[in-house]
Protein backbone atom coordinates (compact mmCIF):
# COMPACT_ATOMS: atom_id res chain seq x y z
CA UNK A 1 0.00 0.00 0.00
CA UNK A 2 1.44 3.39 -0.75
CA UNK A 3 0.57 6.93 -0.02
CA UNK A 4 -0.60 9.41 -2.53
CA UNK A 5 3.03 10.46 -2.59
CA UNK A 6 4.02 7.50 -3.64
CA UNK A 7 5.46 6.60 0.06
CA UNK A 8 5.12 2.91 1.70
CA UNK A 9 1.74 3.74 3.74
CA UNK A 10 2.61 2.68 7.23
CA UNK A 11 -0.63 3.24 8.63
CA UNK A 12 -2.42 1.24 6.50
CA UNK A 13 -0.48 -1.72 6.77
CA UNK A 14 -0.33 -1.65 10.23
CA UNK A 15 -4.49 -1.21 9.95
CA UNK A 16 -4.35 -4.45 7.62
CA UNK A 17 -2.17 -6.80 9.61
CA UNK A 18 -3.08 -5.83 13.32
CA UNK A 19 -5.18 -9.26 13.10
CA UNK A 20 -2.06 -11.10 12.04
CA UNK A 21 -1.07 -9.68 15.46
CA UNK A 22 -4.00 -10.50 17.36
CA UNK A 23 -3.91 -14.31 16.12
CA UNK A 24 -0.60 -14.58 17.10
CA UNK A 25 -0.98 -13.55 20.46
CA UNK A 26 -3.97 -15.45 21.42
CA UNK A 27 -2.35 -17.96 20.22
CA UNK A 28 0.59 -18.08 21.89
CA UNK A 29 -1.80 -17.70 24.81
CA UNK A 30 -2.08 -21.38 24.71
CA UNK A 31 1.49 -21.67 26.31
CA UNK A 32 1.33 -19.19 28.71
CA UNK A 33 0.42 -18.54 32.55
CA UNK A 34 -3.13 -17.01 33.23
CA UNK A 35 -0.99 -13.83 34.70
CA UNK A 36 -0.35 -13.42 31.31
CA UNK A 37 -2.58 -10.71 29.54
CA UNK A 38 -3.27 -11.06 25.99
CA UNK A 39 -3.52 -7.11 25.80
CA UNK A 40 0.21 -6.86 26.40
CA UNK A 41 1.07 -9.53 23.98
CA UNK A 42 -0.40 -7.36 21.61
CA UNK A 43 0.78 -4.21 21.96
CA UNK A 44 4.32 -5.67 22.18
CA UNK A 45 3.37 -7.93 18.86
CA UNK A 46 2.50 -4.24 17.39
CA UNK A 47 5.89 -2.89 17.98
CA UNK A 48 7.59 -6.00 15.84
CA UNK A 49 4.69 -5.09 13.10
CA UNK A 50 6.41 -1.83 13.12
CA UNK A 51 9.76 -2.86 13.29
CA UNK A 52 8.88 -5.54 10.47
CA UNK A 53 7.99 -2.63 8.61
CA UNK A 54 11.03 -0.65 8.82
CA UNK A 55 13.35 -3.84 8.31
CA UNK A 56 11.21 -5.36 5.51
CA UNK A 57 12.63 -5.28 1.45
CA UNK A 58 11.02 -6.69 -0.99
CA UNK A 59 14.19 -7.91 -3.17
CA UNK A 60 14.66 -10.30 0.03
CA UNK A 61 12.44 -12.76 -1.67
CA UNK A 62 10.38 -13.31 1.33
CA UNK A 63 7.22 -12.55 1.47
CA UNK A 64 6.22 -9.38 3.78
CA UNK A 65 4.17 -11.53 5.88
CA UNK A 66 6.05 -14.48 6.90
CA UNK A 67 8.71 -11.92 7.59
CA UNK A 68 5.98 -10.23 9.98
CA UNK A 69 5.75 -13.31 11.64
CA UNK A 70 8.83 -14.17 12.65
CA UNK A 71 9.27 -10.58 14.01
CA UNK A 72 5.93 -10.38 15.60
CA UNK A 73 6.91 -13.58 17.25
CA UNK A 74 10.02 -12.77 18.35
CA UNK A 75 9.39 -9.58 19.68
CA UNK A 76 6.57 -11.19 22.16
CA UNK A 77 9.17 -13.97 22.90
CA UNK A 78 11.69 -11.42 24.03
CA UNK A 79 9.42 -10.23 25.92
CA UNK A 80 8.18 -12.71 27.72
CA UNK A 81 11.67 -14.19 28.23
CA UNK A 82 12.97 -10.48 29.49
CA UNK A 83 10.28 -10.20 32.33
CA UNK A 84 10.53 -14.20 33.33
CA UNK A 85 6.63 -14.70 33.19
CA UNK A 86 6.63 -18.08 34.64
CA UNK A 87 6.84 -18.64 38.45
CA UNK A 88 9.40 -21.19 39.66
CA UNK A 89 6.20 -22.36 41.84
CA UNK A 90 4.43 -23.32 37.86
CA UNK A 91 7.76 -24.82 36.76
CA UNK A 92 7.92 -27.16 39.58
CA UNK A 93 4.43 -28.55 39.15
CA UNK A 94 4.39 -28.45 35.49
CA UNK A 95 7.76 -30.87 35.82
CA UNK A 96 6.23 -32.78 38.10
CA UNK A 97 3.02 -33.34 36.45
CA UNK A 98 5.34 -35.03 33.50
CA UNK A 99 7.41 -37.15 35.98
CA UNK A 100 4.11 -38.46 36.96
CA UNK A 101 3.06 -39.07 33.50
CA UNK A 102 6.22 -40.89 32.81
CA UNK A 103 6.33 -43.01 35.87
CA UNK A 104 2.61 -44.17 35.09
CA UNK A 105 2.85 -45.06 31.62
CA UNK A 106 6.27 -46.85 32.55
CA UNK A 107 3.79 -49.13 34.51
CA UNK A 108 0.85 -49.24 33.04
CA UNK A 109 1.81 -49.29 29.65
CA UNK A 110 -0.17 -46.38 28.54
CA UNK A 111 -0.78 -43.13 28.68
CA UNK A 112 -2.63 -42.44 32.15
CA UNK A 113 -5.76 -40.87 32.45
CA UNK A 114 -7.02 -37.92 34.42
CA UNK A 115 -7.82 -39.72 37.70
CA UNK A 116 -4.70 -41.72 37.88
CA UNK A 117 -2.41 -38.54 37.19
CA UNK A 118 -4.13 -36.67 40.11
CA UNK A 119 -3.86 -39.71 42.41
CA UNK A 120 0.04 -40.09 41.51
CA UNK A 121 0.35 -36.72 42.53
CA UNK A 122 -1.56 -37.28 45.77
CA UNK A 123 -4.37 -34.86 45.07
CA UNK A 124 -8.02 -34.90 44.30
CA UNK A 125 -9.24 -34.81 40.33
CA UNK A 126 -10.48 -31.19 40.62
CA UNK A 127 -7.23 -30.07 42.49
CA UNK A 128 -5.15 -31.60 39.51
CA UNK A 129 -7.59 -29.85 37.24
CA UNK A 130 -7.13 -27.13 38.71
CA UNK A 131 -3.68 -27.08 38.73
CA UNK A 132 -3.88 -27.82 34.83
CA UNK A 133 -5.11 -24.67 34.48
CA UNK A 134 -2.97 -22.51 36.61
CA UNK A 135 0.26 -24.40 34.96
CA UNK A 136 -1.26 -23.69 31.64
CA UNK A 137 2.27 -22.59 30.33
CA UNK A 138 3.35 -26.32 29.73
CA UNK A 139 4.80 -26.22 26.54
CA UNK A 140 6.86 -28.74 24.49
CA UNK A 141 10.18 -26.07 24.98
CA UNK A 142 10.76 -23.94 27.82
CA UNK A 143 12.13 -20.36 27.42
CA UNK A 144 15.02 -21.42 29.02
CA UNK A 145 15.52 -24.47 26.94
CA UNK A 146 15.26 -21.73 24.13
CA UNK A 147 17.52 -19.25 25.15
CA UNK A 148 19.93 -22.61 26.07
CA UNK A 149 23.24 -22.92 23.49
CA UNK A 150 23.90 -26.10 21.38
CA UNK A 151 26.52 -27.42 20.17
CA UNK A 152 26.46 -25.33 16.87
CA UNK A 153 26.05 -22.16 19.10
CA UNK A 154 22.59 -21.40 17.90
CA UNK A 155 19.45 -21.25 20.48
CA UNK A 156 16.26 -22.54 19.43
CA UNK A 157 15.36 -18.65 19.48
CA UNK A 158 18.03 -17.86 16.87
CA UNK A 159 17.08 -20.53 14.31
CA UNK A 160 13.03 -19.98 14.91
CA UNK A 161 12.60 -16.00 15.73
CA UNK A 162 15.01 -15.17 12.82
CA UNK A 163 14.85 -16.15 9.43
CA UNK A 164 16.15 -19.35 8.86
CA UNK A 165 14.48 -20.55 6.01
CA UNK A 166 17.69 -20.33 4.05
CA UNK A 167 19.41 -22.70 6.01
CA UNK A 168 19.18 -26.45 4.80
CA UNK A 169 20.42 -27.40 8.27
CA UNK A 170 17.64 -25.40 10.26
CA UNK A 171 14.93 -26.95 7.78
CA UNK A 172 16.33 -30.45 8.69
CA UNK A 173 16.18 -30.17 12.42
CA UNK A 174 12.59 -28.66 12.39
CA UNK A 175 11.35 -31.23 9.75
CA UNK A 176 12.63 -34.30 12.50
CA UNK A 177 11.18 -32.14 15.56
CA UNK A 178 7.70 -32.47 13.63
CA UNK A 179 7.77 -35.83 12.53
CA UNK A 180 8.79 -37.10 16.20
CA UNK A 181 6.08 -34.41 17.28
CA UNK A 182 3.02 -36.41 14.83
CA UNK A 183 4.18 -39.53 15.97
CA UNK A 184 3.80 -38.56 19.72
CA UNK A 185 0.46 -37.20 18.34
CA UNK A 186 -0.76 -40.16 17.45
CA UNK A 187 -0.55 -41.89 21.05
CA UNK A 188 -2.15 -39.33 22.84
CA UNK A 189 -5.76 -40.13 23.93
CA UNK A 190 -8.27 -39.30 20.98
CA UNK A 191 -9.55 -35.54 22.37
CA UNK A 192 -6.19 -34.59 23.23
CA UNK A 193 -5.70 -35.63 19.40
CA UNK A 194 -7.99 -33.34 18.24
CA UNK A 195 -7.31 -30.80 20.40
CA UNK A 196 -3.76 -30.67 18.99
CA UNK A 197 -4.21 -31.04 15.84
CA UNK A 198 -7.22 -28.19 16.35
CA UNK A 199 -4.46 -25.99 17.59
CA UNK A 200 -1.39 -26.68 15.54
CA UNK A 201 -2.39 -28.35 12.04
CA UNK A 202 -5.72 -26.02 11.82
CA UNK A 203 -3.93 -23.37 13.68
CA UNK A 204 -6.95 -22.20 15.96
CA UNK A 205 -7.29 -21.01 19.50
CA UNK A 206 -8.63 -22.35 22.67
CA UNK A 207 -11.75 -20.80 22.36
CA UNK A 208 -12.13 -21.75 18.61
CA UNK A 209 -11.70 -25.42 19.75
CA UNK A 210 -13.86 -25.16 22.59
CA UNK A 211 -16.90 -24.09 20.60
CA UNK A 212 -16.23 -26.59 18.12
CA UNK A 213 -15.76 -29.27 21.26
CA UNK A 214 -18.65 -28.18 22.81
CA UNK A 215 -16.79 -27.33 26.48
CA UNK A 216 -15.57 -24.60 27.89
CA UNK A 217 -12.24 -22.97 27.00
CA UNK A 218 -11.01 -23.37 30.86
CA UNK A 219 -11.36 -27.22 30.11
CA UNK A 220 -9.78 -27.13 26.66
CA UNK A 221 -7.01 -25.08 28.66
CA UNK A 222 -6.30 -27.64 30.92
CA UNK A 223 -6.86 -30.20 28.27
CA UNK A 224 -3.64 -28.44 26.27
CA UNK A 225 -1.71 -28.43 29.18
CA UNK A 226 -2.24 -32.39 29.94
CA UNK A 227 -1.97 -33.07 25.91
CA UNK A 228 1.66 -31.04 25.90
CA UNK A 229 2.95 -32.20 29.13
CA UNK A 230 2.31 -36.09 27.81
CA UNK A 231 4.13 -35.08 24.87
CA UNK A 232 7.21 -34.13 26.44
CA UNK A 233 7.16 -36.64 28.38
CA UNK A 234 7.41 -38.18 25.43
CA UNK A 235 10.11 -36.24 23.46
CA UNK A 236 12.55 -35.67 26.32
CA UNK A 237 15.46 -36.51 23.44
CA UNK A 238 14.17 -33.21 21.81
Amino acid sequence: MYSAKGQLDRTALIKQYQPLVRRLAHHMMAKLPASVEVDDLIQVGLIGLTDALTRFEASQGVQFETFATQRIRGAMLDELRENDWMSRGSRKSQKEIEVAMRKLEHVLGRSPVESEIAAELGMTLADYQSLLGKVRGTQLVYLEDMARRNEDDDTFLDRHVSDSDADPLNLLRDMRLRASLVAAIKSLPEREQFIMSMYYEQDMNLKEIAAVLEVTESRICQLHSQSIARLRAKMRSH
